[in-house]
């Protein structure tokens, strides 16, 4: 029956898997589409500092991190398709009032009101994935997932510059943000799952412990997370990460057009199409080869994305000190490119180290950590820097954080290894 197809499509793994994708991407064009208007802000009637700038995506971030447990919270306990349908529509209110602001303070208060919807919606995403998907198959599905990020990030970029060149930068809020509203009436259509139905069944000694898991209270939950050490040290190794990413991700626009001479459209358009690129190529290779090594080690998540993140550090340094451009241009590239091969592969290691019913808090407890230590404070703190010395100075902080990133992920793989 016709009808019956339609309820069967609208219910499959495949529906759901891309409008959570289709939502991300719409998340990160968000979320970037304020640094392709930071030198227009500067300038504007608002006269806003460089510290000032980055407190957008800091408090934006800081807000986020803070509601993240909340959601993670009811997550495991609600209906997550219900949520995650608030949290669409609350973040695109929220981006369309920012085209309003008529101070730094307003401003500052519309963009942080966005974290509150994110965090509804990050937390609670790959949890629901989860549920969609088996084991086997998580590495890629997540690489779908977070290919959004790029897309979504040098969309920001894209749209935000030229909307603020042709038109000014209130209109790019108004832009970004009315769009949300119909996702979030998608969110509704998505099916709920039995938790942990996509898992294997727990062996016959470790009955006790499932039983145990599904009696975990919050506090309990928090507790057990806190005391799992492959986890723990996997979330701080992915907050280092998310310093790094968060402060390139903030400033390098106005980078290129301070110290690279760049105009403002094709510093946002250059640096977006190199995220795109590395973005989706890095994040689907990522995915497929942590699924394929997951095969022959339990730890190949981890070891996939310790040994690209390393070996990302040094193209990341000379992309940021070298004169020319041509060498800025391949080593961004090659930096960008390997960052994101981490993405599905850690995802998939935070889902996978953590019980099913234990896995959009495990989500939520991930966001605020990595968010609180790293792009809650590195887009201000590259900017006070700036503000006290210069930007190419301030952003020699990134490459720092990726190496301690790489190296929290090789330990983390050792703990996972010992914990078996």
């Amino acid at each position: 029956m016709p009808g019956q197809a339609q309820k069967s499509w609208l219910n499959s793994a495949g529906w759901g898997l891309a409008i959570l994708s289709f939502i991300n991407l719409f998340n990160y064009l968000d979320r970037f589409l304020v640094p392709a208007l930071f030198e227009s802000l500067k300038h504007s009637e608002l006269r806003l500092t460089d510290a000032e700038l980055g407190s957008l995506m800091s408090g934006f971030l800081a807000v986020y991190t803070l509601a993240a447990p909340v959601f993670g919270a009811l997550g495991d306990r609600r209906s997550r398709p219900r949520l995650i349908a608030f949290g669409v529509a609350f973040w695109s209110l929220a981006t369309s009032l920012s085209g309003f602001a008529g101070s730094y303070v307003g401003l500052l208060a519309a963009r942080a009101s966005v974290g509150i919807g994110e965090a509804a919606y990050a937390t609670i995403a790959p949890s629901l994935l989860s549920d969609y998907f088996p084991v086997d198959r998580r590495g890629r599905v997540m690489a779908i997932f977070f290919c959004a990020i790029p897309v979504g990030s040098a969309l920001g970029y894209v749209v935000g510059g030229l909307m603020n060149v042709h038109f000014g930068w209130r209109p790019a809020f108004f832009v970004a943000g009315i769009p949300g509203l119909a996702l979030a009436v998608l969110c509704l259509w998505l099916r709920d799952p039995p938790r942990g139905s996509q898992d294997a069944p727990p062996p016959a000694n470790g009955g006790a412990r499932a039983a145990e898991g599904a009696r975990f209270d919050i506090k309990t939950t928090y507790l057990n997370l806190l005391r799992n050490r492959p986890y723990v040290v996997t979330v701080l190794g992915y907050a280092a990460y998310t310093f790094a990413l968060g402060g390139l991700a903030s400033w390098m626009p106005a980078f290129l057009e301070r110290v690279r001479g760049m105009s403002p459209d094709r510093a946002t358009v250059q640096f977006g199409e190199i995220v795109v690129i590395t973005g989706f190529v890095g994040t689907f290779v990522g995915g497929w080869l942590g699924d394929y090594c997951a095969k022959y080690s339990k730890q190949a998540y981890l070891l996939v994305s310790a040994t690209a993140t390393l070996v990302a550090a040094p193209f990341a340094w000379f992309a940021l000190t070298v004169a020319s451009s041509t060498e800025y241009l391949v080593c961004m590239v090659m930096a960008q490119l390997l960052m994101f091969l981490s993405t599905g592969p850690i995802n998939a290691s935070i889902v996978n180290l953590v019980l099913p019913n234990q896995r959009a808090t495990a989500v939520a407890l991930s966001v605020f950590t990595i968010h609180l230590l790293g792009d809650a404070i590195s887009p201000y703190l590259i900017g006070a820097v700036s503000d006290a010395s210069s930007l190419a100075q301030a952003l020699k902080i990134v490459p720092a954080a990726i190496v301690i990133s790489g190296v929290l992920w090789g330990w983390a793989a050792r703990e996972q290894a010992r914990s078996k």
